[in-house]
């Protein structure tokens, strides 16, 4: 009994330290590679747990491994936005200016009662009052209200707009976006132009419908 206690102590700590290395992410946040990972990790845990006749090292080393193969992945995918594409996925746009994609949910196997689940969280009971939703890499979905359904400010009224979209994502153009907000790449050409900076120099940028935008450079050294 007490060699079990021990084996358990040390894999609790083991299994602890790899999540720490993975990141600080909720259990709903996580992508599906690093879900994968946390359900690989919890299963091989419970294996010297278990048969007290298999050798520790058979749960550390992989353990250790799944955890590295993780790092790895994510410094990849943090260069590379095809590759975090074809990892994680992307956000799709579900609903904009109030209308449904009702091909898209079809494609994401997304229903409306499952769609009106994850509005009613965020303490939205109406479809019709949502501007624009997306469902993220999580499985999780963001909405944002129309003007008259938004908690009241002391700003003026403004006409319902869409939020922001990412056109520039770490030197990448975002050509699905720049065609949501009915903008072209000769507009962002213009737009860099007259920042005097190049498409590679920039880190973020993002633009509504009417062209305005906000740009961010990259720090020097990154």
């Amino acid at each position: 009994m007490l060699v079990v206690f021990l084996r358990a102590v040390l894999l609790y700590a083991v299994v602890v330290f790899a999540i720490r290395l993975m990141g600080k992410r909720q259990l709903g946040e996580l992508q599906p590679s690093e879900f994968v990972i946390t359900i690989l990790i919890s299963n091989i845990a419970t294996l010297p747990i278990e048969d007290t006749g298999t050798p520790m090292l058979l749960g550390i080393v992989p353990i250790l491994t799944l955890v590295c193969l993780d790092v790895i992945m994510s410094a990849a995918t943090l260069k590379s936005r095809r590759l975090r594409r074809m990892v994680s996925g992307s956000p799709k746009i579900i609903i904009s200016d109030g209308i449904i994609d009702q091909k898209l949910l079809k494609e994401l196997r997304y229903t409306v009662d499952d769609v009106s689940e994850a509005l009613r969280s965020q303490g939205i009971f109406d479809i019709s009052d949502v501007q624009y939703a997306v469902i993220e890499t999580t499985g999780a979905v963001s909405a944002f209200l129309k003007n008259p359904k938004q908690p009241l400010t002391f700003e003026q009224p403004k006409p319902a707009e869409n939020p922001p979209q990412v056109v520039i994502d770490d030197g990448d153009i975002i050509k699905r976006s720049l065609k949501f907000l009915g903008l072209d790449e000769q507009w962002l050409r213009g737009c860099l132009a007259a920042e005097g900076a190049r498409r590679h120099e920039v880190f973020l940028m993002t633009a509504k419908p009417d062209g305005s935008y906000k740009l961010i450079r990259k720090e020097k050294g990154l």
